[in-house]
């Protein structure tokens, strides 16, 4: 019988100390020494190719026994992203493996991972990893669970930083093209090297958070007021604080502060944003050890999604424009004036901000800090 996933709760890990020249030898050695690199991509043709064309790594991580191979940041339309090598052993070979992904900056300022990419027909979209089928009005709708594609939370500071010190990012639209599968545009699921690590995961019930059930609901709809979160999942303000670290944001001011904090259990951890104006919770993430080859953890948390409205978010709606064409992330009637960076985004304070969760963290580390 297999063991369950190992949890560890480490400080945040930091890019290492070596030279740019000094990454790029340590890479070249693992390849020489017979390390095959896997793209998804149009690069899977030629994978020595993506060297040989300037995706050579600059810069190395470590984390639960992955390591992080990390170019230069680049910029396209769309994206601001790394090139990320991912080196791991075989599953049950042991022998080492080199996976190129792409790993991103979302909107609400999280590093993720793409599972996808889907550019046909004049569409571009990037995959936002599992989904959930769920059933609305009688129909069966599905769903990305964006948070599956969240990066760990001990290594965002080490992206954020590394993204700072590039001024001017390289303009890059090929990368995603080389290293992302492409799907049709009807499909959203991921493919199955996104998808298995996390099914065999929750196959051992041992691993699964609160037995796979959610852990934080809102008791009434469109009442942020009444949240309940699972005695002993709740963040725990007065000792379970392991890391404050600051960033930069034009649409929310200036600088923020993020602090990454224990479950009263110590089984999940929490990263909330505070900003002048706006605190937002990131989706919560397990204390586990275990990364897929994308760098995800493959063991969720599961939660009401409402309660990780970011300070803004999507938020269209066009007087001129037919009903059936408005979208909207934030509950009914709270979404407040749009983003003077971004007219798709509206403020969610009315939201965010009597949710109890967020009041106490307000009152207890805010104030303190």
């Amino acid at each position: 019988m297999t063991s369950p996933i190992p949890t560890r709760i480490v400080p945040s890990v930091a890019p290492s100390e070596l030279t740019t020249r000094q990454v790029a030898q340590k890479f070249r050695k693992l390849v020489d020494s017979g390390a095959k690199i896997r793209p998804a991509g149009e690069a899977r043709d030629d994978p020595m190719g993506l060297l040989s064309s300037g995706y050579t790594p600059k810069y190395h991580l470590s984390l639960f026994g992955t390591q992080f191979y990390l170019t230069n940041v680049r910029q396209n339309p769309a994206l601001r992203f790394f090139v990320a090598y991912l080196v791991q052993p075989h599953r049950r070979t042991g022998r080492t493996e080199i996976f190129p992904r792409i790993f991103y900056k979302d909107l609400s300022l999280v590093w993720r991972a793409a599972s996808h990419v889907i550019a046909t027909d004049g569409d571009f979209w990037i995959g936002k990893g599992d989904v959930k089928v769920l059933t609305r009005g009688g129909f069966e709708v599905t769903e990305c669970v964006e948070s599956t594609t969240d990066l760990p939370f001990e290594m965002q500071t080490a992206l954020e930083t590394l993204n700072r010190r590039t001024r001017h990012a390289l303009t890059d639209e090929e990368a995603l093209y080389l290293l992302l599968r492409s799907a049709p545009s009807s499909r959203t699921a991921p493919y199955r090297d996104f998808a298995e690590p996390r099914r065999r995961a929750a196959a051992d019930r041992r691993n699964l958070i609160n037995g796979g059930r959610s852990i934080a609901r809102f008791t009434r709809k469109n009442d942020p007021t009444s949240l309940q979160i699972v005695a002993g999942f709740e963040p725990d303000f007065a000792k379970g604080i392991i890391e404050i670290s600051e960033m930069r944001s034009a649409m929310y001011g200036g600088k923020l502060q993020r602090f990454r904090i224990l479950s009263a259990n110590r089984k999940v951890q929490y990263l909330f944003t505070a900003g002048i104006r706006h605190v937002w919770i990131i989706p919560p993430q397990a204390t586990t050890t275990e990364l897929s080859s994308y760098g995800v953890r493959t063991i969720d948390v599961v939660a009401d999604e409402d309660l990780f409205v970011p300070g803004y978010e999507y938020h269209y709606f066009d007087e001129d424009a037919d009903e059936s064409e408005h979208f909207s992330q934030i509950p009914e009637g709270f979404a407040g004036e749009l983003s003077e960076h971004d007219n798709d985004r509206a403020d969610a304070s009315a939201w965010l901000d009597p949710i109890p969760v967020i009041r106490a963290f307000r009152r207890h580390v805010l104030r303190r800090a």
